[in-house]
């Protein structure tokens, strides 16, 4: 089908929104992961408002598609869009990271509604879901698996390990996609451990691979839906973001991979957000 016009605009408009819940709930934690939440904000929001099979008021429902978000220090990106899906009261995102909390800055599945996988240590989410796409086909399940994976977390042999039992057990059912923003905490991934040639690893690992702008949302809504009809691959999405997009004394600055906003630096960052909205 694809995107029609409407959804583009609608989904460019939440993601506004969703950019500066983001920006809110770092103000209100004292600090968070800023750079990945809003390199990753166009890829979930794509998911969460568009392509998502689930259910808000009935969250483990079992025939819901599952969402395994690897880069769990993402987190403080991944409440506010749960909170505005109607998973939880939104005012609760104002206690992040706080005592007592249920939101901590990797996010227990036990405590907060609509998340699938606690994760947190990188690497192991993919072999998680590789495990929920593998007992879905073993049930004769329909649901899908989709993994959101930190660039810098390709690191892991883990993750490897989880390419390759996805394609051994043909999990056409499993979609990962790679928030490409090219840093980690310590600078970028390239001169840290070289990632590239990225596609023809995951090619060679028997994937399905697309290459697509991450924060286009056109671009997105076709991966993922040629993703959603494979017959007996996995497919995997690099999807190159910018870290800290939205915000322009963020964005591309690995330093922001964690950091803290005083008031002055929130109102610059929520009118950036504006600004680039503005332009489409």
């Amino acid at each position: 089908m694809g995107l029609s016009d409407k959804d583009i605009t609608d989904l460019r408009e939440k993601a506004r929104q969703i950019r500066r819940k983001i920006i809110n709930t770092v103000v209100w934690a004292g600090g968070g992961h800023a750079g990945g939440a809003l390199s990753q904000a166009d890829i979930l929001v794509a998911l969460y408002y568009h392509y998502l099979n689930v259910d808000p008021n009935n969250p483990s429902w079992e025939d819901r598609d599952r969402v395994v978000l690897s880069k769990g220090h993402g987190g403080i990106g991944y409440a506010p869009i749960l909170a505005d899906r109607g998973y939880f009261p939104e005012e609760l995102l104002k206690t992040f990271n706080h005592t007592n909390s249920p939101f901590g800055m990797h996010l227990d599945r036990l405590k907060v509604p609509g998340v699938d996988s606690s994760t947190g240590s990188l690497g192991h989410g993919l072999p998680i879901a590789v495990g929920l796409a593998l007992g879905a086909k073993l049930k004769g399940k329909l649901w899908k698996t989709y993994c959101i994976i930190g660039d810098g977390e390709c690191n892991e042999g883990s993750v490897w390990e989880g390419a390759m039992a996805a394609s051994h057990f043909k999990l056409n059912n499993l979609i990962g996609i790679i928030d490409r923003n090219g840093l980690c905490i310590d600078g970028a991934t390239e001169e840290i451990m070289s990632l590239e040639p990225l596609k023809e690893k995951w090619q060679s690992f028997g994937w399905h691979v697309t290459v697509i702008d991450g924060h286009d949302f056109f671009e997105l809504g076709q991966a993922l839906e040629e993703a959603q009809h494979l017959a007996e691959q996995p497919a995997m999405i690099i999807a190159n973001t910018v870290k800290g997009k939205g915000v322009d004394f963020m964005e591309g600055v690995s330093g922001w991979h964690y950091g803290g906003l005083d008031t002055e630096k929130e109102k610059q960052a929520l009118e950036s957000i504006d600004r680039m909205h503005s332009k489409g």
